[in-house]
């Protein structure tokens, strides 16, 4: 532990110090920033959200699926429950929508997601006979050398999803993978599910998929409504600010014009 100590900023300790009381787990984030390189910021943020608590807590099939050191490094690369709470979702959001918010926030989500992870793109399309189907997100993990199907559903697990993302799962290993590559991983974000469910959803599914839950920032409360800015009202700020930045520039132009002409 003194050897790792000696790796990390005085100022990751202190945030070490400052903000982990519990010694086991102030070790874990240690290990962990040695580990990942995290700065400063992205330590707090990990701290924040609990990431100790969710790592590697997804349910998933990879021990009967996977070798066992792939089996072991991916149950630690998934999460139960996300946080994408730098997304704000009204409660009526489509998975379209929580597709485009990641989307905008990418970089949040690689953070979130974790070490490893190379984005390959989003609705990506699989051409399967004579029809084609679209993935939600298609992740590279370039120390499990395996693609990651990620599909994205509002409300709670249904076990038709797990057949689907194994239908999935076979396109990409059929038309995606190469030799060099390892069995392409599936990953389920749903806002909720039932154990027992998975459970039996897994039992003859040789394809390895991990099911995790997500949390999401849902819309403002009416209460703070009324106290936020609306964007209306946040864009007309910024056209007064771009008429008087206008009006400034011309006055600037044309006092430099007036002094040439003297």
């Amino acid at each position: 532990m003194p050897q790792l100590v000696a790796l990390l900023p005085w100022g990751h300790l202190r945030v070490l110090l400052d903000r982990v009381k519990d010694g086991p787990t102030r070790d874990w984030y240690l290990r962990a920033a040695v580990e990942y390189g995290w700065s400063r910021d992205i330590m707090v943020h990990q701290i924040a959200s609990h990431l100790h608590e969710r790592q590697g807590k997804a349910l998933t099939n990879f021990s009967r699926t996977l070798p066992p050191g792939d089996s072991d490094l991916a149950q630690q690369v998934l999460k139960d429950a996300y946080n994408f709470d730098f997304l704000t979702l009204a409660s009526s959001a489509k998975e379209r929508e929580l597709e485009r918010g990641l989307l905008i926030h990418l970089r949040d989500l690689l953070l979130e997601l974790g070490r490893g992870f190379a984005f390959v793109g989003s609705q990506v399309p699989l051409p399967v006979g004579e029809e084609t189907f679209y993935l939600d997100l298609l992740f590279y993990h370039v120390r499990l050398h395996a693609y990651f199907v990620v599909e994205l559903k509002l409300g709670a697990f249904k076990p038709e999803y797990a057949g689907k993302l194994n239908f999935y799962l076979s396109a990409v290993d059929g038309l995606l993978r190469t030799e060099k590559d390892e069995p392409t991983i599936g990953v389920l974000l749903c806002e909720s599910r039932d154990g027992p469910v998975v459970e039996y959803a897994f039992k003859d599914i040789q394809k390895p998929i991990g099911i995790s839950t997500y949390r999401v920032t849902r819309e403002l409360p009416e209460p703070l409504q009324a106290e936020v800015p609306s964007i209306e009202d946040l864009e007309d700020i910024v056209e007064q600010l771009r008429m008087e930045f206008d009006d400034a520039r011309e006055a600037q132009e044309g006092g430099e014009g007036g002094q040439c002409g003297n």
